[in-house]
């Protein structure tokens, strides 16, 4: 077992991330130097999402819908092979295809490329490319470029920007 030093949490051996708080038990246990990354404070409510069990099948010619929390009109997206979530930022002249920056996703931890939607034949995956505060997926952390089946109406959080993805 490995003890998280940031919550003391108890994980079993082989564990990358604190099951509990997502925290990086690598960096921990193997004592490795790290650029430090800010960081957004955790809330022990952020974990109480729950699946949904909707389908799984994405049907040719459908829609995204992003029914963001706290944003009354839901953003439409249209499918393509790979579409990046992150936001914009003015010192750089990167763009992702879905830009959460006007629904405060600085101040909520979201990264420049923060996650990925990818169409795999008739079902939708949602991966983390790498973000500084993590990609969960109805509560759970997803490991960085470690696939998983999305589903109609799950919750989606990047950093603390929360998300409910439908489709239509």
């Amino acid at each position: 077992m490995i003890t998280c030093p940031n919550c003391n949490h108890k994980n079993r051996d082989g564990f990358l991330f604190c099951d509990n708080c997502g925290y990086s038990i690598t960096d921990a246990v193997a004592g490795q130097a790290t650029i430090p990354t800010r960081r957004v404070p955790s809330d022990p409510d952020d974990s109480s999402a729950k699946a949904t069990w909707g389908s799984a099948r994405f049907r040719q010619g459908s829609s995204v819908i992003l029914h963001i929390h706290e944003v009354a009109d839901p953003v439409t997206v249209e499918p393509a092979q790979r579409i990046i979530f992150g936001r914009s930022d003015t010192s750089s002249t990167y763009l992702p295809d879905v830009d959460f920056s006007p629904y405060g996703a600085l101040e909520k931890g979201v990264s420049r490329q923060h996650a990925a939607l990818e169409i795999n034949e008739d079902t939708l995956m949602l991966l983390d490319v790498g973000s500084s505060n993590g990609t969960f997926l109805n509560g759970q952390r997803l490991l960085p470029n470690q696939p998983r089946v999305l589903r109609d109406g799950d919750e989606v959080r990047l950093g603390k920007l929360i998300t409910h993805i439908y489709f239509k």
